[in-house]
Formats: structure tokens, sequence, C-alpha cells
């Protein structure tokens, strides 16, 4: 479903992808994992057309989408849940979800997708008219993740979704990432929580300063020392 090949993402005069390449297949979830400033959110933001590449080509759903304005990949059925949730904080939550659901002409579908987000995330529905602002971090990833859905995406791309939240809250999040999963939804996922991107993945990919050093099955990968090293905290 999703192609990267050779793509390269500079900053100025830092290269911080490295002629990359990686696959993800409809229904598959696959981490990028790496250590703070390794590439992978300008991997991600790369594909969702918040960057552009130096070079390189990104193929979605067999069309060629290198250098595609964002707005059109979220047309496509390509949707990020961005860093840090970015969510709008001076609407209510219903408000926010309503906002992801702006490519959705399909009245009867954004319904649908409402009601499943609210049972996905019960709180939510209980904030429905409360200021987004107000929520606290857990709920806030809920809603982000609920307002990209709203869209009825084809692949989600997560962006440190687990960043700056206490281990119950992050438990929570993985749990709604482990259902969407079961459901089949493409999921590339970037994350610094090593442990719980590879229980969660069927594949990962390991990144290190621009590069993909090892790639495998995430139930090959979470037994393999160098990584159990790097990002494991040793034997688990």
């Amino acid at each position: 479903m999703l192609k990267i090949k050779d793509l390269v993402v500079k900053y100025g005069g830092i290269t911080a992808v490295k002629e990359i390449s990686l696959e993800i297949g409809a229904g598959e979830t696959v981490a990028l994992i790496g250590a703070n400033g390794a590439g992978k959110s300008s991997t991600l933001n790369a594909v969702s057309g918040l960057l552009r590449c130096a070079s390189g080509t990104i193929t979605f759903d067999d069309k060629n989408i290198t250098g595609i304005s964002p707005d059109r990949i979220v047309e496509m059925g390509l949707v990020q849940v961005p860093e840090g949730r970015q969510i709008f904080t001076r609407l209510t939550v219903e408000e926010n979800l309503r906002m992801g659901a702006f490519v959705n002409r399909d009245k009867a579908d954004v319904e649908r997708n409402r009601e499943r987000v609210l049972s996905l995330f019960p709180i939510l529905k209980e904030r429905a008219r409360q200021s987004a602002g107000t929520l606290s971090g857990g709920e806030q990833q809920m809603l982000a993740i609920g307002r990209a859905l709203m869209s009825s995406p084809k692949m989600l791309l997560l962006d440190e979704p687990s960043m700056g939240l206490s281990p119950i809250m992050t438990q929570e999040v993985f749990r709604v990432l482990r259902s969407l999963k079961d459901e089949n939804i493409t999921v590339f996922i970037v994350e610094q929580n090593a442990y719980e991107a590879l229980e969660l993945a069927d594949r990962a990919y390991i990144m290190e300063t621009g590069n993909i050093t090892l790639e495998g099955r995430s139930s090959d990968l979470i037994h393999d020392e160098r990584v159990k090293d790097a990002y494991l905290g040793g034997d688990i």
C-alpha cells in the first residue's frame, strides 16, 4: 500500500533522512523505531506531504504522491496523527471530531465514524461539549486519533502517540491501536517506546541517524540482542 524508495529529506545543510526504502502492505501495522533525532518524524512528515523530499519517491495505493500537497494526500486516504496531538484547543471535542471529517462528503458515513470513535473512546462522549484544551494529555491523544478516524482513512500515520503520557494512558492508547489492527486498518507508527511498538506491530524498521539499519518481523526484533541493548534496556 505504501512504498518509499531512496527517500532523502534535508533541512538546510542537514540531511535528516538518507536514501531510505521501506514498504507497508495493506492491513499491516509497521513500526519505525529509533532514538530522538534519528529521522523518524521527518520520514512520516515527508509521506504526509508536510516536508518536501530532496529526492526519492513515495507511492501510496499505486499512485506516486511525491510532492503532492497534504490536503490532497488526506483526500486519498492517508491521514497523520501528528506528534504533540495538535488538536484545536479552543474548539469542543465534538467540533474537533467534525473537523476531522472535512474531506468526507458522505453524511451517513460521517455519523457512522462518529459513533465508532465514541465507542472506541467513551471518555470523548462524556466530554463532547467540553473545550478540547481542558482535556488531559491522554484524552487529547485519544481525540487526535479519533479525529483522524473521522475521514475513513485507508492508512493511519501515527507520530509518537505515547509521548508525554502516563503509563496507564499509554496502555489505553495502545489498546485502541490493537483494536484498529484487529480491524485490518493499515498503520505506520513512529514511536520511541520500542517495546510497546514491537508488541503492536507486525514488522518494524530500526532507524539511526537517517538510515534504516535493521528490519524484520517484530517477533524477531524484540529478541534481537542489538535491539534489546539499544532500545529495550537489555534483557526483557
